[in-house]
């Protein structure tokens, strides 16, 4: 169990998150730079005193996840976009992940743009100790597919630790079976995807963001600035250019990428072309309960 210290960083990190997800998901307009919006929401999440867990998601229609401006992006929204809007704050080592899609100007797939929300909000009325991973995935299956839609699922929720955004189990969109229960103290992601499409995902082309692999001598001085500075910035966790203070950015990346220090995350798109919506609260587990961390 946290202490209650550590509960009110959760909390705080919690809100800030689900406050800059309503900013970024209120930017989504036809015209808007998807640059701007991801701006404004890493922006919103520093000045309010928390540290990025990973960059702001904008991943529109069929890309499922892992879709972020680059550096000198110009993309736009475009009426009829199904946009979903995923990011997370930390504060000392804990982590609000979030997550809320939208349809851009027009209201031509309002059922699956809601399913998702549904199939969360389901499971936050049951979530709690002693709740098996299997039943979690039931309850979003039997949401999205009683809609007529499929749950992506080869993709998945997941427990939190400090400083660890994806630690421990992965939380099913489907039962698969799995009867690990969930208990008291911990902090669980749960983020089921709908589709019109197949179900499932692949990947797609590599992507902005990125991680640390590996540390090794690098003989670029900038370069090895550029990575200390990273470790201290994001410590572990994913990062891209664009969310990088530092000279040189997107140059850096690329330059640690050659070297095997840095690897890139594929966008994930869904395998069909299918739309996708997704939902995602973070909860705490305080006994039978699962308090949303992630509420603006």
């Amino acid at each position: 169990m946290l202490t209650s210290e550590e509960l009110e960083k959760l909390r705080k990190a919690g809100r800030v998150s689900g406050e800059a997800r309503e900013l970024g998901l209120s930017m989504c307009e036809p015209g808007v730079k998807l640059y701007d919006v991801a701006q404004e929401v890493e922006g919103y999440i520093r000045k309010h005193g928390c540290k990025l867990a990973f960059p702001c998601n904008i991943s529109r229609n069929e890309i499922v996840a892992h879709a972020t401006p680059s550096c000198d992006d110009k993309t736009v929204f475009e009426i009829g976009d199904i946009v979903k809007v995923d990011c997370g704050g930390i504060l000392d080592g804990f982590i609000g992940d979030t997550a809320g899609t939208v349809e851009v100007g027009s209201r031509s797939y309002p059922e699956l743009v809601e399913i998702s929300k549904t199939a969360r909000n389901t499971v936050a009325e049951f979530i709690g100790e002693g709740v098996p991973l299997c039943e979690i995935g039931s309850a979003v299956e039997r949401t999205i597919r009683g809609a007529g839609f499929a749950p992506i699922v080869n993709l998945c929720g997941h427990q939190i630790a400090r400083n660890q955004l994806h630690a421990g189990f992965s939380v099913p969109n489907y039962d698969n079976g799995d009867d690990t229960k969930i208990q008291s103290g911990m902090t669980v992601a749960i983020e089921p995807f709908a589709t019109n499409g197949k179900g499932y995902f692949k990947n797609g082309r590599p992507g902005n963001i990125v991680r640390i692999i590996r540390e090794r001598p690098l003989a670029d001085p900038k370069d090895q600035e550029f990575f200390e500075y990273i470790q201290e910035e994001f410590f572990q966790q994913p990062f891209c250019a664009r969310s990088c203070e530092f000279p040189d950015a997107e140059k850096r990346v690329r330059s640690l990428i050659r070297h095997g220090v840095l690897s890139c995350y594929a966008e994930l798109v869904e395998v069909s072309g299918g739309l996708v919506s997704q939902h995602e609260y973070t909860f705490y587990i305080d006994g039978k309960h699962g308090e949303v961390t992630t509420l603006p």
